[in-house]
């Protein structure tokens, strides 16, 4: 057994991002490791300090209080947020608040060895070092399962320099999109793995299991958000008539509020997998979305929520769920036994590379066995 630390998103009140690190966390643990999450909680000092450093752009500044207004005018995002703290504190076990690098480095002093999780947490666009475990000690074993850098391509320059330098002495590296493995190709030398996000190493009854029941029988189309497009709401009603549903709307940004849609509002993360097991369809720009759409056997239509010639568009996070479980005809006419087939193939695969990574490395070794992935190991 070994005392693993796991570095995610995990303050975004974002379903998918807590999910993931719910699944990961579940599937450690179930293979006999210690697991807790480190609970990052970065201080408006540490986010001014890495934003310079990282030469990351000031929009995000904007960003950020962009979602702080739909919160504070929002008694619904509000218990929301509420709902997320409430999860964590019943459902997974994360370590004691770190505020930043000087308080990493001693927390990271209580595992053996120390994980970076899924979802975009290599996004070059919003670059931070603590993702990439750069407070590790230096003989302390790090490894990286199916991180997101969301994009495509890196720029050349200052990001990619600072990519390739983070990602020396990993033990081993996966990534989640295949776009992703040949972009860090590119300024590395090296490919790493691609493996499933690790809602997908969960199956469908543990997934039902923490499933809260929605408080609606009647059928409904439920339209779930994360982008703002004025086309997304004109396209849920014309689905919505053609199919004879009510709308439902897990709200996320300030356009969902004023959609005029009854909104599930305030919704935990497992009030969240219950309306997504009961829809009837659902509509979503979201990966982890139509993630959930897959696995719990719903029809789903998916919006591609980036222009293709955007340089920071994040479709390929899409385009590898659809390559690797075949989801082209999710809105209609899908054989979920056949899902399920693939479902339980990724599944087998992202549970192997895991546990051969966290095996070898807690052992002292560089990584997983030849065979277990394509890429592997990153050269100390």
């Amino acid at each position: 057994m070994a005392r693993l630390g796991v570095m995610t998103f995990l303050h975004n009140d974002n379903y998918g991002s807590t999910l993931q690190a719910w699944a990961l966390q579940r599937v450690l643990v179930a293979m006999g490791h210690d697991v807790e999450h480190i609970d990052y909680r970065p201080s408006r000092a540490e986010k001014a300090r890495n934003l310079l450093r990282s030469g990351n752009s000031p929009r995000l500044v904007l960003e950020g209080l962009r979602k702080k207004a739909v919160k504070a005018n929002r008694p619904g995002a509000r218990r929301k947020a509420e709902a997320f703290t409430a999860f964590y504190a019943s459902s997974m076990r994360l370590s004691p608040p770190c505020r930043d690098h000087a308080a990493l480095r001693r927390q990271a002093r209580a595992y053996d060895a120390l994980i970076c999780g899924s979802d975009q947490i290599w996004s070059p666009v919003w670059l931070n070092p603590a993702y990439f475990l750069d407070f590790a000690a230096p003989v302390q074993p790090r490894l990286a399962y199916a991180p997101s850098l969301g994009v495509s391509q890196v720029a050349s320059g200052r990001k990619a320099h600072r990519l390739a330098a983070l990602l020396r002495g990993f033990d081993a590296v996966s990534v989640r999109e295949a776009e992703g493995a040949e972009a860090l190709r590119q300024i590395t030398g090296s490919r790493p793995a691609v493996m499933p996000d690790p809602v997908l190493l969960v199956g469908r009854e543990e997934w039902l299991a923490l499933a809260e029941r929605p408080s609606t029988d009647k059928p409904y189309l439920l339209c779930y958000f994360i982008g703002e497009d004025a086309a997304y709401w004109r396209r849920a009603r014309q689905l919505a008539e053609a199919l004879g549903l009510t709308i439902r709307v897990l709200p996320v940004t300030e356009a969902a509020y004023q959609s005029g849609c009854s909104l599930a509002d305030g919704a935990s993360p497992a009030a969240w997998v219950g309306l997504m097991a009961g829809a009837a369809h659902i509509i979503t720009d979201s990966f982890h979305g139509t993630a959930f759409a897959a696995m719990l056997h719903r029809p789903c239509t998916v919006l591609r929520r980036y222009r293709e010639d955007d340089p920071e568009s994040k479709n390929s996070r899409i385009d590898q769920l659809t390559r690797t479980l075949g989801l082209d005809n999710m809105a209609e006419g899908m054989d979920w036994a056949r899902m399920d087939e693939r479902l339980a193939a990724v599944r087998q695969e992202g549970l192997a590379w895991l546990r051969d990574a966290v095996h070898q490395a807690s052992a002292g070794l560089q990584g997983p066995s030849a065979g277990a992935s394509e890429g592997g190991a990153a050269p100390r």
